[in-house]
């Protein structure tokens, strides 16, 4: 699938207004000074059901000592070594300029290889479509004029970029795949070589090691499941490198091609964001932002998902820390209840089997299916006890329950107000689902439907 698309272009030609059109965001910051984008910017964009990856670079200035100028020359390159296709944008106001001519010829080189879309930006209305003749002589192909500020013929462009990318996203490999996923150095490459019981990704002491994805197959009770193993995510302002951009990409889309992500945190850093204390009851605990942005995205998702507290043998432990820790970061993550944890150490493969059975365990529940008799015999009653609250003196009924579909699971509400049940009832219907059927480990939603 051809869904990986580079924007690139001289400085100030609108590339940043270009990616924040096509990916409805305000991600990209847009100024007009040149230069402004110095670190690349990714985001998702979808268009009639066909989902793809955008990457804004920043200007691209040839043979320029400036150091900002020399980096982001380098970004420039991976993104497009990266991309499968390629905008590039010039300004059709300001016509064409040496820079240009510049950009064009690096990307001549990728015109056999790669889609190049040669983006004539600035044209606000159809009068001003003649000045798209000056980009012709750049030799790639028909300027397509655009404007990404008002978003004039922005639809037009997003049907040429989607036109090969599958509408259904799905990999067709149906083997179970668990993404290996967390911060640098928590131990995730250790760990898949643990349960490979051979050395077969790199392991080293220092973060980013695992700059690409990996599959590698493990055997679990004569079935096949994939591990993949993707580069450690962590803060933007620490990615100095510039393949570790391209490898959180490939992380995020691992979430995506996953049935059950394995986040894998390092037990070291949780002790340390405990406060001094005594007694780890009483003191108070931020799971790292990195940990939760990755919980976050698992959960946009709706992956499977089994938390690996790692390096289990490097602490001291009593019966009940575990327990403790469990505890502080469901506390901590509130909106995240149906978490499952498990204390390994990869070093000394403790525990490392439940790793595949509660993993697997988590697949087969995201796969199950609730019989639409037993969830209405448990869950009316429940609702009869504590109905939904009325809403402008409307008293909200819910009359029916039915399970829609599987991985992940989807529960359908039929209610005669569809709009007027409350988050916190939802909620609350989450729970009781959770306290009849085991989730754990699995995200689930709720939809309502109207039905009088």
């Amino acid at each position: 699938m051809k869904n990986i698309i580079a924007i690139v272009g001289r400085p100030n030609v609108g590339k940043s207004t270009l990616f924040n059109r096509l990916t409805s965001s305000n991600e990209a910051i847009v100024h007009d000074s040149s230069g402004v984008t110095r670190d690349r910017n990714y985001g998702e964009g979808e268009w009639t059901g066909k989902k793809f990856f955008l990457i804004d670079t920043g200007g691209f200035v040839p043979h320029s000592d400036d150091k900002f100028e020399e980096a982001i020359r380098a970004q420039v390159k991976m993104a497009i070594e990266e991309a499968d296709k390629i905008l590039f944008v010039v300004d059709s106001k300001l016509g064409l300029h040496p820079l240009d001519k510049e950009v064009a010829n690096m990307l001549r080189k990728y015109a056999n290889d790669k889609q190049i879309i040669l983006c004539s930006n600035k044209i606000d209305d159809i009068k001003q479509e003649n000045l798209v003749a000056d980009f012709y002589s750049l030799g790639l192909g028909e300027p397509f004029p655009i404007s990404a500020i008002s978003g004039r013929n922005s639809g037009d462009l997003l049907d040429i970029v989607c036109k090969d990318i599958e509408e259904d996203d799905t990999d067709t490999d149906e083997r179970i795949k668990f993404a290996v996923i967390g911060r640098p150095n928590a131990g995730k490459s250790s760990i898949v070589n643990a349960l490979l019981n051979e050395e077969r990704n790199i392991v080293t002491d220092i973060p980013g090691t695992t700059r690409d994805t990996i599959d590698s197959v493990v055997k679990y009770h004569n079935e096949d499941i994939v591990l993949i193993d993707t580069a450690g995510l962590r803060k933007k302002t620490k990615i100095s490198e510039d393949v570790e951009f391209y490898s959180t990409v490939r992380t995020y889309k691992a979430i995506q091609r996953c049935d059950v992500a394995i986040l894998v945190i390092d037990v070291s850093i949780i002790i340390e964001n405990l406060e001094t204390s005594s007694d780890y009851k009483l003191a108070t605990f931020k799971l790292d932002k990195q940990d939760t942005v990755i919980i976050e995205e698992v959960y946009k998702y709706k992956k499977g998902l089994l938390v690996v507290i790692n390096k289990w043998d490097l602490i001291e432990k009593d019966s009940n820390t575990a327990k403790i820790i469990e505890q502080k970061i469901k506390e901590h993550l509130q909106s995240y209840d149906f978490l499952k944890f498990i204390f390994i150490s990869a070093k000394t493969k403790q525990r490392i089997h439940k790793i595949l059975e509660d993993g697997r365990k988590i697949y087969e529940l995201r796969n199950s299916e609730i019989k639409t008799s037993e969830l209405n015999e448990k869950l009316l009653p429940e609702i009869q006890k504590s109905p939904p609250a009325s809403l402008r003196g409307k008293e909200i009924k819910i009359n029916y329950i039915t399970q829609v579909k599987t991985s992940p699971p989807v529960f359908a509400f039929f209610t005669n107000d569809d709009k007027g049940v409350q988050p916190n009832y939802k909620k609350f219907l989450e729970r009781k689902i959770r306290s009849f059927w085991d989730f754990d480990g699995v995200p689930i939603s709720l939809i309502f439907k109207k039905k009088n």
